[in-house]
């Protein structure tokens, strides 16, 4: 008997607490960081920070491109030794442009993540404003199919442009 009456509150209470579904959302992380006004922000930022390096490595390749124009063009009239010392001018500036443009590849790449970090911690604190102040139990990033009713990916691209 105290076992039947133990099994049926069980049952009583498991049935009234699923009774009431959860609350689940969905956001686009993607959208959300491509389209955060934040992103656009970020994004300007590293071009203007960036800007004056990508003009250096420009201005040697295009000093290059000139040098190599002037070798072509002259060295049948060209003594050996300038030929040599304009060949060496451009292996110089070979190397100095892939050094330059590797630099400016990794440095960035280290910059753009540090960027995607701040973004992508922003988007969080939003998703979880909007989480708690709407009542949301779970709110996911990445799924396989989910509906228009529960993306609030528009809401959370609302918030973050207040």
């Amino acid at each position: 008997m105290i076992f039947r009456t133990i099994f049926i509150c069980i049952f009583l209470f498991a049935g009234s607490a699923f009774a009431q579904s959860p609350k689940i959302g969905f956001v686009d992380a993607v959208k959300l960081v491509e389209t955060a006004p934040q992103g656009e922000k970020s994004l300007q930022g590293l071009e203007k920070e960036f800007s004056p390096r990508d003009r250096e490595i420009r201005e040697l390749r295009a000093e290059l491109r000139q040098i190599e124009a002037d070798l072509d063009k002259n060295a049948l009239v060209m003594k050996q030794v300038d030929i040599d010392k304009r060949q060496l001018d451009v292996q110089t500036a070979r190397r100095k442009l892939k050094r330059l443009q590797q630099e400016f590849k990794e440095d960035y790449n280290i910059r753009r993540n540090e960027e995607l970090k701040k973004l992508q911690r922003i988007v969080t604190e939003a998703i979880i404003e909007i989480a708690e102040s709407e009542g949301y139990d779970l709110i996911v990033q990445q799924a396989v199919f989910a509906s228009e009713s529960v993306n609030i990916t528009e809401k959370v691209l609302e918030k973050l442009g207040r």
